[in-house]
């Protein structure tokens, strides 16, 4: 897929799950992915450190709908 897609979907949608070739999976929001088109990746920066992910190697986006957390502690 490619990472121009996954951009306009995130755009419309403002939070994705994609998965990627190897299998990874990312929840991204618009307020915390960038995406540079002359690297071909895609930013996403957490709490934890930043992740470099390979634009064009996203196979699978899903829609992520927002939902009450029940337990805190194990979201």
């Amino acid at each position: 897929m490619k990472m121009e897609a996954v951009q306009e979907r995130l755009k419309q949608w403002g939070e994705l799950i994609i998965t990627t070739a190897s299998g990874e999976l990312y929840e991204i929001h618009l307020g915390d992915t960038s995406f540079d088109s002359e690297q071909r990746i895609i930013r996403l920066s957490t709490p934890n450190g930043d992740y470099l992910i390979d634009g064009d190697s996203v196979e699978n986006i899903k829609q992520h709908y927002g939902h009450k957390v029940e337990n805190p502690e194990g979201h």
